[in-house]
């Protein structure tokens, strides 16, 4: 009996996929129709810009930041003074609200005095607002170093390289927090 389901069920599930992998090909086989000298590779989501990027990854806490850097075309508009940073398809001034986390992020542009050559998008999640922007930090000092290893002695100087590892520390059985004690009576 459950040897005659479990053939039954390999049979719909072989079935599935000879339908999905049609479907596949005749979408390929349209596309090169349209285009016949460009070989298209069905894929669920088509990348929308062909720019070259550099991408990496950085973190602090429990944030985890990836970062895509572009250099910028004559195209782009945006003001002298802000790079043109998008966090989590926002602008990074309005994602973080406060100033200073606004220098943290832009650090490591300004630090190389190049904060309008380049362009970054971000998706960054985990942690608090803080440690977003300090992983975003990270993200982009790695990012430009791809982009010129001339780069990496400023960065490694001013520390943006160095992942900064403390984390909060675990709560530890029989006390209060990870080190915080309950009050102890005499009697």
């Amino acid at each position: 009996m459950k040897d005659e389901l479990n053939k039954i069920k390999e049979e719909v599930i072989e079935e599935e996929v000879v339908a999905k992998e049609e479907t596949a090909d005749s979408d390929i086989v349209e596309k090169q129709e349209e285009d016949p000298g460009v070989i298209i590779e069905a894929t669920s989501e088509m990348d929308e810009k062909d720019e070259k990027y550099y991408e990496s990854v950085g973190r602090r806490k429990e944030a985890v930041a990836r970062v895509r850097l572009y250099t910028r075309k004559s195209s782009d508009s945006a003001s002298e003074d802000k790079p043109l940073i998008t966090v989590n398809n926002k602008a990074y001034s309005d994602y973080f609200p406060r100033q200073d986390l606004q220098k943290v992020v832009e650090s490591p542009l300004g630090r190389l005095k190049s904060i309008n050559r380049f362009k970054a998008t971000v998706k960054v999640n985990g942690g608090g607002i803080a440690g977003q922007a300090d992983a975003i930090k990270h993200g982009l000092a790695r990012a430009l170093v791809l982009f010129d290893l001339n780069f990496a002695k400023k960065m490694k100087k001013a520390g943006f390289l160095t992942r900064n590892s403390k984390v909060k520390e675990r709560r530890k059985f029989g006390l209060k927090k990870a080190r915080k004690a309950p009050q102890w009576s005499k009697r």
